[in-house]
C-alpha cells in the first residue's frame, strides 16, 4: 500500500515537472526577437505594440539607408562595438538609438525653420507592414524593461545561461566575476579594478552579478531623460513631468502612473483569470478541433478508395467494351474471310491445271462421234458459266473491312470534365421578398457560380430576449422550389431562419442568418368596401378589392382658393368590410409616396359614414385638416372621452406629425418623419387603442386611443390624388415534383 502511494506521489510530482517544462518551452516562443530568433536583448516596443531587438531594429534601419545620431549614444566603456557582450561582438553595430534618414534630421549645422525631417518607418516582421516611428527613430521608443526581467528570469530557471566573459580581457578572455551598472560592462577581478582605480569616481561603483543586460534603475522618457510618472490616456502613453506642461498633451487626460498600473493590473488579472478558468473550454475546443483532423482524415481516405472504386469501375466498363468490339471486329473478318476463300475455290477451278480444263482436253481426244457428243454437251454448259463468271466477276466482299470507326468525342469531353461534385454555396436569402405577417416567407437564391442544389431545408427557432437558453432549432426539409411558407408563428416574436442546398455531394453551407420580427397581433383579412357610396369618378378599386387608386377631384387652383375661403378640397373615404367587435388585431397596407394627403386609421363605421355624408363645405378645417397630423376625432369631444376615429396623415413621402407627438421622429425639425415601405396598424378593442408601426422594422410611429364602443373598422381617406394597396396573405404555390431519369426535379 505504501509502495502504491509513494508511486502516485511520484506519477504526480513527474507530470507536474512535465507541464512545467512544457510551460517554460511555450514560454520560450514568446521570448525569442523575430528577427534574429534568439532571446531577446534590450528589446524595445515598436507603437504597434510588438518587440524587437534594439540591435536587430538597428541593423534593419540602417540597411534601408536611415542613419545614426551621434549625439545619443551614452558614453561607457561598453561603447565599443567590439567590446560588447558575445552575442554583440558578433556584428558590427554603429552608433544607436536615434536614426535619421540620410541628408535629413537634427544635426550640427542644420537651418532653423527647414523642413521637418521625414519620419522612420521600420518594416515590423510580425505586422508584415511599416510601422511609423516618428521623426526620431529608435530614439522614441520605450526599451521594455519586464521583457528583459522575464527573459533574465527564464534564463535562470531552465539553466540556459553560458558563461559570461570579461569584455576588456586581452585573449583569451577571462570569465565575468562582477558587473558593473554604472559603467555598463562586465568584468573579471583584474579588468574590474583596473577601470576601478583607488581614489577617482569611478572607484565608487558598487560591484553586481554579471549580466548580458544592464537595465536602468527606472524607465526613462526618451524625448526628457526624466522618470516617467504620468499616463496620457488619450495618447496611451507613458509621459515624464515635462511632456505634460508640453503642448503635445495640451488638454489630454493624463493620470498617475499607480491609477494606470492599477487599472491595467486589474483587466490582465480579470483577463489571465478568465483563461485559466476557461481552460476546460479550450481543451474541449482542441478535442473538438482534433476530432475534426480525425474526421478530415477519414474522410479523405474514404473519397479516395471511393475514386479508385469509381475509376476502377469505368476502367472495367472500357475493358469490358473493348473486349466486345474487338469480338466484333474478329467476327467480322472471320465472315468476310470465308466468303472471298469460296470465291478463291471458284476461280481456281477455270485455271489451266485445274481439273475441268484438264477433263475437258482428254474428251477432245474421243473420236468416237455419238460418245463424244453425249458427253461435250456437258461439259460445255458447264464450260459455258466458267466464261460467265469470267464476264461476270464481281468480288464476293470489297477487298478492306468496313470502317470501324468509334466517336469518343462525347466520351472524351465527360472524362476530361470529370471532377468532384461540389456542394451548392451558401445561399442568399431575398430580404426584399421575404417577410412575416399572416405565415413567414421565405426567399432565396443560389450564387452565381454555385452548384446545383436538388432541394433545400430550412431551419428556424423563436428568440426568446428573456432566456438565455436557445431553443431547438425546428427543420422543414424537401423544398424544391426558392422559397417557402412557414406556417402559423407566434404573434409579436422574433424568428430566427436559415436554408442550406442538397445535392449528390451532401449539403452546403447555410445561409447567413435572417431576423424576422411577427406582428403584434393576430392579422386582420379583409377587402375594401365596394359599396360605401364613394364617388366612382374620384376613386377607382380594383377587381380584388384590395387595391385603391385616388383621381384629383378639383384643379389645384381652384383648390387654393378654396383653402383661402376655409373650405376644402374633395375628401373621399374607403372603408374595410369587416368590423372589429373584439379581439386584437394587425393589417398592414402600402401607400404610393407621391400621395398628395393620405390618410390611414381606423373609426366607428356608423360615425365615419355619418360624418362623411355630411356636405363637404360644411365640414370643419381644423377637423380634416391635411396639416393636422393625426385627427382627434370629434372637435367637442372632452379630453377624457376616446374619439370616434383615428388617423395617421401621410402626404408626398412624409408621415406628419401632431404637435411633434411623435417619439420617434428623427426629422430635426419634428415634423415630418419618412414614410416606411409597409405601414402597420394594430387594434386593441378591449383597450381601446390603436397603434402605428413601420412594418418593416416594426418601429412604432404612433399610439392613441378610439372609441371602441361600438363596430370599429379600417379606414382611408384621400385628399386629392393617390394609391394604396393592402398586404396580401402569404401563400405559395406548391410545385408539382417530376422523376426524369432517376432524378427528383420540381416542375
Amino acid at each position: 500500500m505504501a509502495d502504491r502511494d509513494e508511486l502516485q506521489a511520484f506519477t504526480s510530482i513527474m507530470d507536474a515537472l512535465v507541464r512545467i517544462s512544457t510551460s517554460m518551452k511555450n514560454m520560450e516562443r514568446e521570448l525569442l526577437c523575430p528577427v534574429c530568433n534568439e532571446m531577446y536583448k534590450q528589446p524595445v516596443i515598436l507603437p504597434c505594440k510588438h518587440n524587437v531587438c534594439q540591435v536587430c531594429a538597428t541593423e534593419i534601419l540602417l540597411q534601408r539607408g536611415y542613419m545614426c545620431d551621434p549625439n545619443s549614444e551614452p558614453n561607457s566603456p561598453a561603447s565599443s562595438p567590439a567590446t560588447r557582450s558575445p552575442r554583440m561582438g558578433r556584428r558590427v553595430v554603429p552608433k544607436q538609438e536615434r536614426l535619421l534618414k540620410q541628408g535629413f534630421g537634427t544635426y550640427p549645422g542644420r537651418k532653423r525653420g527647414a523642413s521637418h525631417p521625414p519620419a522612420v518607418l521600420f518594416p515590423c516582421p510580425p505586422c508584415q507592414c511599416d510601422v511609423d516611428l516618428g521623426e526620431r527613430g529608435l530614439g522614441n521608443l520605450f526599451r521594455n524593461l519586464t521583457l528583459e526581467r522575464v527573459v533574465e528570469r527564464y534564463r535562470q530557471t531552465v539553466n540556459i545561461s553560458s558563461a559570461i566573459m570579461c569584455q576588456f580581457c586581452k585573449p583569451p578572455q577571462l570569465e565575468a566575476t562582477k558587473g558593473c551598472t554604472e559603467c555598463r560592462a562586465t568584468f573579471c577581478n583584474e579588468c574590474f579594478k583596473l577601470y576601478h582605480p583607488w581614489g577617482t569616481q569611478k572607484a565608487q561603483h558598487e560591484p553586481t552579478p554579471p549580466t548580458l543586460t544592464f537595465k536602468p534603475k527606472g524607465l526613462m522618457c526618451p524625448d526628457h531623460k526624466e522618470e516617467v510618472l504620468l499616463y496620457c490616456k488619450t495618447c496611451q502613453r507613458l509621459v515624464c513631468q515635462i511632456c505634460r506642461v508640453r503642448r503635445n498633451h495640451n488638454g489630454h487626460k493624463i493620470t498617475p502612473i499607480i491609477s494606470a498600473y492599477q487599472a491595467l493590473r486589474d483587466k490582465l488579472n480579470k483577463s489571465l483569470s478568465y483563461i485559466l478558468g476557461s481552460q476546460h473550454i479550450v481543451q474541449g475546443q482542441i478535442s473538438d478541433l482534433e476530432e475534426s483532423m480525425r474526421q478530415t482524415e477519414v474522410s479523405g481516405a474514404r473519397a479516395q478508395e471511393e475514386v479508385l472504386q469509381l475509376i476502377g469501375a469505368l476502367r472495367s466498363a472500357l475493358e469490358e467494351k473493348q473486349a466486345t468490339l474487338t469480338r466484333t471486329i474478329a467476327e467480322r473478318q472471320k465472315d468476310r474471310h470465308n466468303v472471298l476463300e469460296a470465291q478463291v475455290w471458284e476461280r481456281q477451278a477455270l485455271l489451266e491445271n485445274s481439273g475441268l480444263v484438264s477433263y475437258s482436253q482428254e474428251v477432245m481426244k474421243e473420236t468416237d462421234q455419238p460418245c463424244f457428243v453425249l458427253v461435250a454437251k456437258q461439259i460445255h454448259e458447264r464450260m459455258q458459266r466458267a466464261i460467265e463468271g469470267v464476264q461476270s466477276f464481281r468480288p464476293a466482299a470489297c477487298a478492306p473491312l468496313p470502317p470501324f470507326k468509334l466517336d469518343v468525342s462525347r466520351e472524351m469531353k465527360l472524362l476530361t470534365d470529370l471532377h468532384f461534385v461540389r456542394a451548392p454555396d451558401a445561399p442568399v436569402i431575398d430580404t426584399q421578398r421575404t417577410y412575416a405577417y399572416d405565415h413567414i416567407f421565405l426567399s432565396w437564391r443560389l450564387p452565381q457560380d454555385s452548384a446545383p442544389a436538388w432541394h433545400y431545408t430550412v431551419e428556424f427557432r423563436k428568440t426568446d430576449p428573456k432566456h438565455k437558453g436557445l431553443k431547438l432549432w425546428q427543420r422543414q426539409e424537401e423544398i424544391w422550389g426558392l422559397s417557402t411558407v412557414l406556417k402559423g408563428p407566434d404573434t409579436d416574436s422574433v424568428y430566427v431562419l436559415k436554408v442550406k442546398g442538397y445535392n449528390k455531394a451532401g449539403y452546403g453551407e447555410y445561409s447567413e442568418d435572417i431576423y424576422l420580427h411577427t406582428p403584434p397581433a393576430q392579422v386582420l383579412n379583409f377587402f375594401l368596401d365596394s359599396s360605401c357610396g364613394f364617388p366612382r369618378d374620384r376613386l377607382v378599386v380594383s377587381k380584388d378589392r384590395r387595391a385603391v387608386r385616388s383621381v384629383p377631384g378639383v384643379p389645384m387652383l381652384f383648390a387654393a382658393e378654396r383653402l383661402m375661403t376655409s373650405c376644402h378640397v374633395s375628401m373621399e373615404l374607403v372603408l374595410g368590410d369587416v368590423a372589429i367587435t373584439q379581439g386584437r388585431y394587425y393589417w398592414e397596407c402600402s401607400v404610393d409616396p407621391s400621395s398628395y394627403v393620405l390618410k390611414v386609421g381606423v373609426g366607428q363605421e356608423s360615425k365615419l359614414q355619418e360624418l362623411f355624408q355630411m356636405p363637404q363645405d360644411m365640414v370643419s378645417p381644423s377637423r380634416y385638416d391635411p396639416d393636422s397630423g393625426h385627427d382627434s376625432g370629434a372637435e367637442d369631444a372632452t379630453l377624457d372621452m376616446s374619439p370616434a376615429f383615428a388617423f395617421l396623415t401621410i402626404g408626398m413621402g412624409k408621415i406628419l406629425q401632431s404637435h411633434g407627438s411623435l417619439p420617434n421622429s428623427r426629422d430635426p425639425t419634428g415634423c415630418t418623419i419618412p414614410l416606411p415601405p409597409r405601414l402597420g396598424v394594430c387594434l386593441d378593442y378591449e383597450k381601446g387603442r390603436v397603434g402605428f408601426y413601420d412594418a418593416v422594422s416594426h418601429r412604432s410611429l404612433w399610439e392613441g386611443s378610439v372609441d371602441c364602443s361600438g363596430p370599429v373598422c379600417p379606414a382611408f381617406c384621400f385628399i386629392g390624388g393617390g394609391a394604396l394597396q393592402l398586404q396580401e396573405l402569404v401563400s405559395i404555390k406548391h410545385e408539382r415534383k417530376v422523376t426524369i431519369g432517376g432524378f427528383t426535379k420540381a416542375e
